[in-house]
């Protein structure tokens, strides 16, 4: 069965461990309503719990989701200018409101996403189709790394997102009245977001966050601890609801 889901929501994904207790983890969904998978973004934390075991999946192998999506993290509608900064997973909620204004032929909404890595390798996939989405009037998309000395070839803007997101928010020229600010990532990066937004004049009904924070080892979207679902029964295949399209990140040699 589908699982229906606002963009901006997340999914829980579930594999059983070793001593036959699931071991769950909720992730921000990348794709949109409209599609016919749950896209998930998706990078292996050493020492994780579910990563690396998500990672020596394979095609067609099983894995459980929680048949329903969760999250109150979203476009705000009623502001119509969007300032979206976020660091490598967390662009996946923001490409997901992108994907679904564009498919549903949306207009007068406006938006500036900064998307912010150590190395390019981390931004994944993504960075190409951030740049694709720039070239629509209503998007600007803009890549950093903060270690361009670590990045040979690198072209792009180069900082932490919260410290060039200043400069790029002045260069748009608009109202804060009329705009709405969203953090995603790392707390100590949206912490810097929104102070950075609040004193550029955005109402602080207007600021939204999507904190990612360590937890055994894992990143992904704060959730209250669920509930432990029954055992696995033997022979009864733990199949997903719809299909799941893992993307990766990849890490830099010696990291």
């Amino acid at each position: 069965r589908r699982i229906g889901f606002r963009p901006g929501q997340y999914v829980t994904l579930a594999l059983p461990g070793e001593d036959g207790r699931w071991i769950k983890r909720p992730y921000s969904v990348l794709s949109t309503p409209h599609e016919d998978v749950l896209e998930l973004f998706v990078e292996c934390v050493d020492g994780g719990a579910l990563t690396p075991c998500l990672f020596e999946q394979h095609e067609g192998d099983d894995v459980g989701v929680r048949g329903r999506a969760a999250g109150a993290f979203a476009r705000d509608d009623e502001r119509t200018h969007h300032v979206m900064a976020c660091t490598v997973t967390g662009i996946a909620p923001f490409l997901s409101m992108l994907r679904d204004a564009r498919q549903r032929g949306e207009t007068g909404h406006r938006y500036l996403v900064l998307y912010g890595a150590s190395h390019p390798d981390d931004l994944g996939p993504y960075a190409s189709e951030l740049a694709a989405l720039a070239r629509e009037a209503d998007v600007t998309g803009v890549a950093t790394v903060s270690r361009p000395w670590e990045a040979e070839g690198w072209t792009g803007e180069t900082g932490r997102v919260e410290d060039v997101l200043r400069k790029h928010l002045d260069a748009r020229g608009w109202d804060p009245r009329e705009a709405a600010g969203y953090g995603c990532g790392n707390p100590a990066m949206l912490q810097n977001v929104l102070g950075v937004l609040r004193r550029a004049g955005f109402d602080a009904d207007h600021l939204h966050e999507e904190a990612y924070f360590p937890d055994a080892g894992e990143t992904a979207p704060a959730e209250a601890p669920p509930a432990a679902p029954p055992a696995r029964r033997q022979g009864v295949p733990m199949t997903p609801p719809g299909g799941v399209v893992l993307k990766t990140a990849p890490r830099p040699p010696g990291a």
